[in-house]
C-alpha cells in the first residue's frame, strides 16, 4: 500500500533521524535560509515513513491556506475579506471531513436506515486517516482566522510557513502551535543555548519514561484486559482499570508532549505547555485549563468565541459551551462514543459556570477550605474518569459493561499485583506531586556536569529499554 514503518517517538530509529537532523540542523545555523530548507525537508521525510502517498495534501493544504491569508490580507473590503476566509474555512473542514468523517457517516446513516426499517447495502468504501490531519488542519486555519481578524499580518516567507505547519515534533499529535508562537523563531536565527538543550534532554527523558514506564505498563498488565472482557473482572479491578485509564492517557499524551517540546527545544525552537497537572483541576472549567491546553484554546478562540461566547446571555453561553465540546468530542475521532464524551464535559461546563454564577450572586466563599477543595478534586477526577469510560470504549455496549461491572461491588482481585498497583500509585501520586519538586529536579539536571547528565540519561534509557514491550506501542492521539 506504499507505507513504510512509521517513525514513533519512543523507537531508536527516532533517536538516529534525530540524532541526523540535529547534528545538520546546527551545522547549517549560519545559512538560516538552507538550514529551513533542511528541517523542511526533514518534516516531510518524517510524515513520509508514516504514508508518502498524504505528503501532497499537507503540502497542498498548507500552500492554499499560505496564499488565501495573503489575498485576505491585501483585501481593504470587509465583505472580500469575510468570502475569502469562509473559502479557506470550507476547503479545510471539507477536507478533514472527507478523511475522518465519511466512514462515520455512512455507517451512521446505514445504521439509522436499519432501525427504521431499510436494509440498505453495506458499502466497502473505506477511506484510510491521513496521520495528524485534525492537527495541522487546525494549526493552518488559525493562521488564516489571525490574518482575517488583523491580529497577525500575512507571513511573507512561503518556506517558513510550510516549515510552520510541517515542523516534525508537533506534526503528527500536536501540541497546536499558533503561528504566532513558531513563526517569528523559524523566521529568526537560532541560537544554541545550553540550559534550554539541558531542559530538552529532560523533557525527553522524562517523556519517555511516562510513555512506556506507566502509561504502556497499565495499558498492558491492567487496562487491555479489562476492558476486552470487563464481566471476568470485578468491580475493584473495573475501577483500578479506569483510574488506570485516566493515568494511561495523561502519562501517553503528556509523554508524546514532552518528548515534542523537548526535541523542539534541541533544535533551538520552545513549543507552549501542553498541559498542567489536570488532574488537580477543582472544577471541569479548571480541567480544560489545564488539559491538552493548545486544543482548548483552540476551541475557545476560534469556536467558542464565534459562536457568541458569552456575549448573548447565560442560555446561549450553556449552548455555546455543549456545541463545542460535541464538535470538540467529534474532533477526536469519528464514533458517537466520542460526541458523548464531549457532551458530558459540555454538560460539567455549562453547570460549572452556572454554580460559580450562583455562588457570586448570592455572595458565597470564593476559595473552599481545605475539605472542600479535596472533594472538589475527587469528585472533578471522578467525573472526568466517567467520561474517559466513553473516550477508550469502542462502542457503548462496552462502556455499559464497563459501568453494569462497578455495579456488582465485588472486591476479589487477583488481577492487580503489587507492581500494577505501584505503577498506578506512581503515576497518579507524581501527577499530584507538588510542582516545586518537578522544577528542582529539572534545575538540578541543569546544573549538572555533562558527564552527570549522560549518565542519568543512560540509566533512564536503559530503564525504558527494561520496561518496553516487545514492539513499539504507537501514542494514543496518533488516531486523531
Amino acid at each position: 500500500m506504499g507505507k513504510t514503518r512509521a517513525v514513533l517517538f519512543n523507537t531508536l530509529q527516532y533517536a538516529v533521524f534525530f540524532a541526523i537532523v540535529f547534528t545538520v540542523s546546527w551545522a547549517l545555523v549560519r545559512q538560516r535560509r538552507l538550514r529551513m530548507v533542511f528541517i523542511l525537508a526533514a518534516s516531510y521525510v518524517f510524515y513520509a515513513f508514516w504514508d508518502w502517498r498524504y505528503l501532497p495534501l499537507i503540502w497542498a493544504s498548507s500552500s492554499v491556506d499560505f496564499w488565501l491569508a495573503r489575498r485576505i490580507d491585501r483585501e481593504p473590503e470587509g465583505r472580500a475579506r469575510k468570502r475569502w476566509l469562509i473559502a479557506t474555512v470550507v476547503l479545510n473542514l471539507s477536507v478533514l471531513g472527507f478523511f475522518k468523517y465519511t466512514n462515520f457517516g455512512i455507517d451512521s446513516a446505514r445504521a439509522a436506515l436499519l432501525a427504521l426499517g431499510y436494509h440498505p447495502p453495506e458499502l466497502a468504501l473505506r477511506i484510510a486517516l491521513p496521520v495528524g490531519i485534525s492537527f495541522f488542519t487546525f494549526e493552518s486555519m488559525s493562521y488564516v482566522i489571525d490574518v482575517y481578524r488583523k491580529e497577525l499580518k500575512a507571513h511573507s516567507s512561503y518556506l517558513e510557513y510550510l516549515g510552520f505547519v510541517a515542523f516534525f515534533p508537533h506534526l503528527v499529535a500536536g501540541p497546536i502551535v499558533r503561528p504566532r508562537d513558531l513563526l517569528p523563531q523559524l523566521g529568526s536565527r537560532a541560537r544554541f543555548n545550553p540550559a534550554e538543550a539541558s531542559e530538552g534532554m529532560f523533557l525527553v527523558a522524562v517523556g519517555l519514561l511516562k510513555k512506556v514506564a506507566i502509561g504502556d505498563y497499565l495499558a498492558l498488565n491492567l487496562i487491555d484486559r479489562v476492558w476486552d472482557a470487563p464481566l471476568q473482572y470485578s468491580a475493584l479491578e473495573v475501577y483500578a482499570a479506569i483510574l488506570g485509564y485516566a493515568t494511561q492517557i495523561y502519562c501517553d499524551f503528556s509523554g508524546y508532549t514532552d518528548i515534542a517540546i523537548g526535541s523542539a527545544l534541541l533544535l533551538g525552537v520552545r513549543m507552549p505547555a501542553n498541559f498542567n497537572a489536570p488532574y488537580k483541576a477543582l472544577g471541569i472549567q479548571d480541567f480544560w485549563r489545564r488539559w491538552h491546553i493548545s486544543l482548548s484554546t483552540w476551541l475557545r478562540d476560534y469556536l467558542y468565541i464565534s459562536l457568541g461566547g458569552n456575549r448573548r446571555g447565560p442560555r446561549r453561553t450553556y449552548l455555546n459551551l455543549m456545541l463545542t465540546m460535541l464538535l470538540g468530542g467529534l474532533w477526536h475521532g469519528a464514533a458517537w462514543t466520542f460526541v458523548v464524551w464531549g457532551g458530558i464535559h459540555g454538560a460539567a461546563l455549562a453547570v460549572d459556570r452556572w454554580w460559580s454564577g450562583w455562588r457570586r450572586a448570592r455572595g458565597a466563599a470564593p476559595r473552599p477550605g481545605l475539605v472542600g477543595k479535596a472533594l472538589r478534586l475527587l469528585l472533578t477526577f471522578h467525573l472526568v474518569c466517567l467520561a474517559w469510560v466513553f473516550f477508550r470504549s469502542p462502542s457503548f455496549a462496552q462502556a455499559w459493561l464497563m459501568f453494569s461491572q462497578l455495579t456488582t461491588l465485588t472486591t476479589f482481585h487477583p488481577n492487580l499485583s503489587g507492581q500494577v498497583l505501584l505503577v498506578l500509585a506512581l503515576g497518579l501520586g507524581s501527577h499530584w506531586a507538588p510542582e516545586r519538586l518537578y522544577r528542582g529536579a529539572l534545575r538540578a539536571f541543569q546544573r549538572a556536569p555533562f558527564p552527570v547528565q549522560g549518565l542519568l540519561l543512560l540509566l533512564a534509557a536503559m530503564m525504558v529499554r527494561r520496561l518496553a514491550s516487545a514492539e513499539a506501542v504507537p501514542f494514543v492521539y496518533f488516531q486523531f
